[in-house]
């Protein structure tokens, strides 16, 4: 029996920077991009042997892989078809950023194989928009949703972002709401994490920023007002339609094995983390060569695997298995976690039911917290 793998593709190109974007991304012009994609199919054809696997699930992400012409998109597609075997019901998802997909391009994608595509929408409110650097209006992503669907697509996503400058909770809400009626199968509701070197951070001190209280409130609010539209809450950020939950992302939280391609990009594979070079000369002179492009080859130990299936684990509302846990390392979780876990559990922020461990609705407003204290020292 193969076993199963997920494979992430890195698109590094977009329009324009968002204020908030640390991404290893930014604009280039057609030939730097053809140059890219030339490369990143050499890397596909010789990044080794993968016989032993079937590809469960494939990610474009970027970027914004949707500035390419749907037929280099193909192209990547047959090169990874070509390589590895991908199973024949395989997740495969495509970011998308409203105003850069057409109708040509969108049926390009689903001959292609594509079957799920995630739209970066953040807001509902154009001034949001404005403020964010988005390249587009809330208008232009309902175009973009509306041919999407007019031409195929029956599985998407739309993404969300609260904690925004100057955002109060009736914005949000309203966004929720103006989202969640046109039905996606699946909303990802993230707030805003401003980090070093964007501009939002350099501007931090002059932007108003909604108050740890308020912000609480809008994560609060999430998946109280989406529960009204029939999604179920099961990750922190992320709410799905029946049996349309992220298979991919899933994937990373219960710790399957992922392999990245393309600039940049991470990979988890027999117990090893690497990344890609994200010196892209590098990258267009060498990416069919491995050893000369994988950087930071590290195998994690038990004790980094242990943290690793904590801390990813407990992200999903179904939390985590005791048994699994004993059959991953040969311990039991009292040993390890005792402590913590009854401390928590007696606080209310965690419970113990039928064999998993899971945040309960106390404990995922304080997750980042208690997650902490599953590093061990």
């Amino acid at each position: 029996m193969k076993k199963p793998l997920e494979l992430y593709v890195h698109i590094p190109f977009c329009v324009q920077k968002c204020a908030y974007c640390d991404f290893l991304s930014g604009p280039a012009d057609d030939k730097a991009k053809e140059d890219y994609i030339h490369a990143l199919l050499e890397e596909i054809k010789h990044c080794g042997d993968y016989s032993e696997y079937e590809v469960v699930s494939v990610f474009f992400g970027g970027g914004t892989p949707s500035v390419l012409p749907g037929e280099w998109i193909d192209r990547i597609m047959a090169g990874l078809r070509s390589h590895f075997h991908i199973k024949e019901d395989a997740e495969v998802t495509i970011e998308a950023n409203p105003g850069t997909v057409d109708a040509e391009k969108i049926r390009c994608y689903l001959v292609s194989g594509i079957n799920r595509i995630s739209f970066g929408c953040q807001s509902s409110d154009n001034e949001e928009l404005r403020m964010l650097g988005r390249i587009h209006t809330w208008e232009e992503f309902l175009d973009s949703y509306r041919i999407a669907r007019a031409n195929g697509f029956v599985n998407v996503n739309v993404d969300l972002m609260s904690g925004l400058p100057g955002q109060t909770a009736l914005s949000w809400e309203k966004t929720l709401r103006k989202a969640a009626e046109l039905e996606p199968e699946h909303i990802s509701a993230y707030s805003l994490i401003v980090e070093e070197g964007t501009p939002f951070y350099q501007m931090a001190d002059s932007l108003n920023f909604p108050d740890e209280e308020e912000e609480r409130a809008m994560y609060e609010a999430t998946a109280k007002i989406l529960a009204e539209y029939g999604y179920e809450q099961y990750e922190i950020s992320n709410y799905a339609k029946n049996g349309k939950a992220c298979q991919h992302n899933i994937g990373y939280w219960i710790g399957r094995e992922y392999l990245g391609l393309g600039l940049g990009s991470s990979s988890f594979v027999n117990n090893c983390r690497f990344h890609n070079t994200e010196d892209m000369k590098m990258y267009l002179s060498h990416s069919a060569d491995e050893k000369q492009i994988r950087e930071e080859i590290i195998e994690l130990s038990i004790k980094e695997r242990i943290e690793e299936f904590m801390m990813l684990g407990l992200r999903m509302n179904c939390g985590i298995s005791e048994e699994n846990f004993k059959n991953c390392f040969n311990l039991g979780i009292e040993e390890v976690y005792g402590e913590i876990l009854k401390r928590y559990e007696d606080g209310g922020y965690l419970y113990r039911r039928d064999g998993r461990i899971a945040f309960t609705r106390k404990g995922i407003s304080v997750s980042n917290v208690i997650l902490s204290e599953m590093l061990l020292n």
